[in-house]
Parts: C-alpha cells; sequence; structure tokens
C-alpha cells in the first residue's frame, strides 16, 4: 500500500508564482551583469569584476532553477517513474560547485592584486556598488519565499546574497579606499567575499551528496522510528527497512512490516495508522509497505542487496 500528499494542485500553484519571481530575479540579474562588467574595467577593481563573475553564475543557476521547477512539474511517466524532482538536487549541486570553482579564481586573482595593488576608481566602485547592492537584495528577497525547503531554491538563493554581501563589500572597500588610499584592500575584501562564498556552498553542496546517496533524511531518527512503529497496535515488527529522499522535502519509504494472520480489512487498518505516524512524525508522505504473517521468515532490519553476476558458458 502506498501513501500519497493530497495537495498537488496547491504545490503546482505556488510552482508557478515561484517560477514567475525566478524569471523577473533572472532579467534583473543579466541586465545588471553588462553594467557591473563595464564599470569593474573602468574602475579597474576587482571587487566589482568579482561580483560581476558572481553575478553572471547568479544568472546560469537562476535559469537552472528555473527550468528545474518547470520540469518538476512534468507528470512522472514511464520513463520516469519518480518524476523529474531530481532535477532540482542536480541543479543545486551544479550551482554548489560553481560557487566553489568561483571563490578558487577569486582567491587566486587576489593573490596577485595583494603582490602588486593596480589603482582602484573608488567613486565609480562605491557608485556601482551601492547600485548593484540594492539590485541583489531585491532579485535575492524575490526567491527567498520557500527557499527554506527546496534545495534548489535555496542554492539559487544563497548565489543571490553572496551577491549581496559582495556587493556590500566592495561598496566599504570604496569607501575605505577613497579615503586611505589603500588599494590593497580592494582584494582583501574579494578574499572575504570568497570565504563566504565557499562557507555558504558548502553546505548546499554535502546536503546534494546526501540525497544523491540515498541517505536517510538528516532529521530523521530511524531507531526511534522503528521504535515508533513497532508500537503501532497489530505490528509485530520491521524489516527490510529504506528511507531516502527523492527532493529535500518529498521523502520516501519502503518496509516488510510483520503482523498477525488477519483479515485484508484489519491490515489495512494498520497500514493506515502506519501512515498516518509517517505522514505527521516524520514528513513522509509516500510510503510502499509490504505487510507478512508471523509464519514468515522475517529478514533483518536493513536488507543486504547484493549484485548478482551472471555466468555465461
Amino acid at each position: 500500500m502506498e501513501n500519497h500528499s493530497p495537495t498537488h494542485s496547491h504545490i503546482g500553484d505556488l510552482a508557478t508564482k515561484t517560477t514567475k519571481r525566478l524569471a523577473l530575479s533572472l532579467s534583473l540579474t543579466a541586465i545588471f551583469v553588462v553594467v557591473e562588467v563595464v564599470a569593474g574595467i573602468f574602475s579597474n577593481s576587482l571587487a566589482l569584476l568579482t561580483d560581476a563573475a558572481h553575478n553572471f553564475t547568479d544568472v546560469i543557476a537562476l535559469g537552472l532553477s528555473w527550468y528545474a521547477l518547470r520540469i518538476a512539474a512534468e507528470p512522472a511517466n514511464d520513463g520516469k517513474t519518480y518524476g523529474y524532482h531530481r532535477v532540482g538536487i542536480l541543479v543545486a549541486l551544479v550551482n554548489s560547485t560553481t560557487l566553489i570553482l568561483i571563490a578558487a579564481g577569486i582567491f587566486y586573482e587576489a593573490y596577485h592584486r595583494f603582490l602588486s595593488p593596480p589603482e582602484v576608481n573608488a567613486p565609480i566602485l562605491i557608485g556601482v556598488g551601492i547600485v548593484a547592492f540594492i539590485i541583489n537584495l531585491v532579485t535575492a528577497l524575490l526567491i527567498k519565499k520557500g527557499s527554506e525547503n527546496d534545495l534548489n531554491l535555496r542554492s539559487a538563493f544563497l548565489h543571490l546574497m553572496g551577491d549581496v554581501m559582495s556587493t556590500l563589500g566592495a561598496v566599504i572597500a570604496g569607501v575605505l579606499i577613497f579615503f586611505t588610499k589603500w588599494n590593497w584592500l580592494d582584494p582583501l575584501v574579494s578574499v572575504l567575499i570568497g570565504v563566504f562564498i565557499v562557507w555558504s556552498a558548502w553546505g548546499i553542496l554535502r546536503q546534494t551528496i546526501h540525497i544523491l546517496l540515498e541517505s536517510v533524511p538528516e532529521n530523521v531518527n530511524i531507531p526511534h522510528m522503528v521504535g515508533e512503529l513497532r508500537t503501532v497496535q497489530g505490528v509485530r515488527d520491521i524489516h527490510d527497512l529504506h528511507v531516502w529522499s527523492i527532493s529535500e522535502n518529498l521523502r520516501m519509504l519502503s518496509a516488510h512490516v510483520v503482523i498477525d494472520n488477519v483479515s485484508i480489512g484489519e491490515g489495512v487498518s494498520i497500514q493506515q495508522n502506519i501512515n498516518e505516524l509517517l505522514t505527521h512524525g516524520y514528513n513522509i508522505q509516500h510510503a510502499t509497505l509490504q505487510l507478512e504473517c508471523e509464519s514468515c521468515q522475517s529478514g533483518e532490519l536493513f536488507c543486504k542487496i547484493t549484485k548478482h553476476h551472471h555466468i555465461h558458458e
């Protein structure tokens, strides 16, 4: 028996609204990338060029996130029986990886600028930085809603928040350079921005790998769950248990449930009680349960899956 979430239309409406906000954020960011590149070249500011590069990856990240949301709404089919929910996880993996690569590039360029700091046009750096800060903050807030529970959206949101921090740093660097003429502050701010980018990207990267490896959701305590399942009336034991995630919020479970040799109607009641426990206690809304009577041989809690080699003579 399987338990499914009954709120597909509501989820679809939310996805449509989020897709529109992503499209608006994408347009604003793409327009400003061109402006910031030109300003960075004329002001000779690594901080601005760093932010422009990060903004460009934001265009890519937002575009991928937009695509992931659109395709995730496609129904399951005979080729993709789980649908396309994993596309968002793949996008989050790409986004977090590009963030780390960008940070590596920032560190490399900043190192050379520390050795020989070029002169920075502070007024241009300050002016463009203020405009960039406002635009980045607006675009980040546009997609913040829903990012708490969606790894794909959160990866795009962190891309944009990285820009918010980097443009704020560029403005601060510009003000300090204007008064002190310490041009080395520009690469210093870039290094600090790079550290923030790596820190934010690592959390997303770790979560995407966790999901792609079919790991148990981090906030699911398996021993506690099994203990609660065994307290459900009619349940004698649980074995061959699997718990994993398709996406951050789409959790799956399959298990063999040992019960007494009861009628089909009583078995259905046991399944319903288990599904209610899983839904409300662990946010698992898709569970496949195989009922077995006590006379059946019970296996281990976690079944061992081994590869069978076929010998051809």
